[in-house]
């Protein structure tokens, strides 16, 4: 992921920490508020009985996830988060570590719009122990995600 941001001239900082997966904690180890912080969940919506569609899910660190929101941008009859196996294969990474990207053509990218309000937020970088500050803009130009408000 680091060379698709040096490719695409993101600017983003590398930031070294001890292993943690929980937003609060790293929150704190990265020295920012929690709105700040990319809280990246896969949640998996059924539509009818026959199709299931898997949304890559951020939300700021201070919010939860509206899965009913979710739903209904699908239309969806129900919602659920991925598995922990589904969300691991789909998103590349283990769970903790999810990046804020979809690079499997089966997630769309779903990014709630009050993350985006400042000029750098903060993820774990598919390592518990590694973090990326990374400028918003560059984000949206480089991960072009759907933006809708799905955080309560």
């Amino acid at each position: 992921m680091l060379a698709l941001l040096d490719e695409r001239g993101a600017a983003y900082r590398v930031i070294e920490h001890a292993p943690e997966g929980a937003t609060e904690a790293v929150s704190a180890l990265r020295g920012h508020t929690l709105d700040r912080a990319a809280k990246c969940i896969i949640a998996m919506v059924k539509i009818g009985k026959k199709e299931k569609r898997f949304a890559l899910v951020v939300v700021p660190g201070d919010r939860r996830i509206d899965l009913n929101a979710v739903k209904a941008l699908y239309g969806g009859t129900y919602v659920s988060f991925a598995s922990p196996e589904i969300a691991e294969e789909l998103a590349g990474s283990p769970s903790g570590t999810i990046l804020p990207f979809a690079f499997d053509e089966r997630l769309e990218l779903i990014v709630d719009p009050d993350l985006l309000v400042h000029p750098e937020f903060f993820f774990n970088a598919a390592r518990l122990d590694r973090s990326l500050a990374l400028a918003t803009e560059d984000y949206r130009t480089i991960a072009e995600p759907r933006v809708e408000r799905v955080s309560s």
